[in-house]
């Protein structure tokens, strides 16, 4: 194997003609020594010589010391969550060595340097010299240090340990390196306008701009304190709170919006983006867009497929006191004591999206929901008994899963029985890679999404006989 490919492989490469010079050298170095000290040992001031001869000996081993160190191939303690070489996909046999070498890579780095003039352009002159371009970059200072972010399109070779090593040599300290694709190509100010857009628009999408805005986090919003109870979390300054990897925020209903990243420290910069983004949210008040479908059922009965928020409180409690009890066990996994508690929660817009189902008259008969449960993402259906087993149950699935790809969710599950064969029966009419696990009777289907855009929305559009939006 020549030395090119090891280079290519991310493997150390040693040269023996190296190691011999050196050890000539130092062969040559004792031998001049042990003459000099033969010739001024029996002279007046030989001990005296003797002793600095020692001195220079030592202090030459140690530059060496340090120098070999500096130089070599072990990776820097900055070098953090970098992906090794060998995760990346390796070049097929039709393509070229010439193709690999010349095809680049986008990452996105993060490091920590001190305030001072000059550390900025020591980091860009280690990354040219890497041949790295510098595509965009953002400073989070904070106070004696400053955390540079940089967007970087690397030659495809470029391994992330070779690019964290450059960036530990130039000062560079707690570096964070990963994969980017080109959605990072957008500048931050167009990205933060985009999610406030999304925002405004509809309320449900605060978690998603969140995560958009803040990376790989998880999101958890936790309610205000139930005045029956008197049991909740506990509050939040107006401000919010930052800890480290971890802040905190109060959510317009009076809740606490809480986002986690332990991969990754919180700065104040991104922390005044996230509080600005929920006050915006609180600002516009409880909004949900109002569009709707109206389709035909096989059976020729037309239904009505819409958007659902707290506002539809009261019909749900209706179409709930309508279901049988076992209906509510299929879909609660258990018996349902206090419907208005769960109600307010899954109509919210601050916990997913819902939608309902409804007949000419008004009366809602189905609610499909779909909940943003951290980092995961849950969907759940109740359909009036009459109203079962004549495809509204598939038509709300899909629908709810073709928004979780929209949403760039990478899977979705359902917590449901063995014995609710409705339920298991739209999943898997998805078409969609799904897994299975059961505990205790209790059933979770999970729904992998990823790349699957078109199939999410075969469920959609099922009943093509009428269809209107308004």
């Amino acid at each position: 194997m020549s030395d090119v490919t090891r280079a290519k492989r991310g493997r150390p490469v040693h040269h023996w003609r190296r190691d011999v010079v050196e050890l000539a050298a130092l062969f040559t170095a004792v031998a001049v020594a042990d003459g000099v000290a033969n010739l001024v040992g029996h002279g007046p001031d030989g001990p005296a010589l003797l002793a600095v001869s020692a001195a220079v000996l030592v202090a030459t081993a140690g530059f060496h010391t340090w120098w070999a160190r500096r130089h070599g191939h072990a990776p820097p303690t900055g070098d953090t969550d970098a992906r090794p070489r060998s995760e990346e996909p390796q070049a097929g046999p039709s393509e070229l060595p010439s193709q690999v070498t010349e095809e680049s890579a986008l990452w996105r780095m993060r490091t920590t340097v001190k305030d001072a003039p000059g550390s900025l352009a020591a980091l860009c002159a280690a990354l040219a010299g890497h041949r790295v371009d510098i595509l965009s970059l953002q400073t989070h200072p904070l106070g004696e240090d400053t955390v540079d972010e940089f967007l970087l399109r690397s030659p495809g070779a470029l391994a992330a340990a070779e690019i964290t090593r450059a960036v530990a040599l130039a000062g560079g300290s707690g570096t964070w390196i990963e994969r980017a694709d080109a959605h990072d190509l957008v500048d931050a100010p167009t990205r933060v306008l985009g999610l406030a857009t999304r925002t405004a628009l509809d309320a449900a999408e605060l978690p998603l701009a969140l995560r958009q805005l803040l990376g790989r986090c998880t999101i958890r919003s936790l309610p205000a304190a139930s005045g029956r109870s008197g049991r909740g979390p506990e509050g939040v300054p107006v401000e919010g709170v930052l800890e480290d990897t971890v802040m905190r925020l109060r959510a317009p209903e009076g809740g606490v919006i809480t986002v986690e990243r332990p991969y990754l420290p919180f700065t104040p910069t991104e922390f005044a983006r996230a509080r600005a983004l929920v006050e915006l949210d609180a600002r516009l008040g409880p909004r949900v867009p109002r569009g709707q479908d109206v389709l035909t059922l096989p059976e020729g009965n037309a239904i009505t497929v819409r958007r659902a928020d707290i506002g539809d409180l009261a019909a749900a409690k209706a179409m709930h006191e309508r279901c049988s009890s076992r209906t509510l066990g299929m879909r609660y996994h258990g018996p349902v004591g206090d419907a208005d508690r769960y109600l307010r929660h899954l109509l919210s817009p601050r916990f997913g999206r819902t939608l309902a189902v409804q007949t000419p008259s008004g009366r809602v008969v189905g609610l499909g929901h779909l909940l943003w449960d951290g980092d995961e993402t849950e969907v759940a259906l109740l359909i009036e008994d009459q109203w079962q087993r004549r495809g509204i149950g598939a038509e709300l699935l899909g629908r709810l899963v073709a928004m979780a790809v929209e949403a760039g969710c990478e899977s979705v599950y359902a917590v449901t029985q063995a014995s609710n064969t409705g339920m298991v029966a739209a999943m898997r009419g998805l078409d969609l890679p799904l897994d299975y696990q059961i505990e205790e009777g209790t059933l979770v289907i999970t729904a992998r999404l990823d790349g699957a855009a078109n199939r999410a929305r075969a469920g959609s559009g099922r009943y093509d006989e009428r269809v209107a939006r308004d």
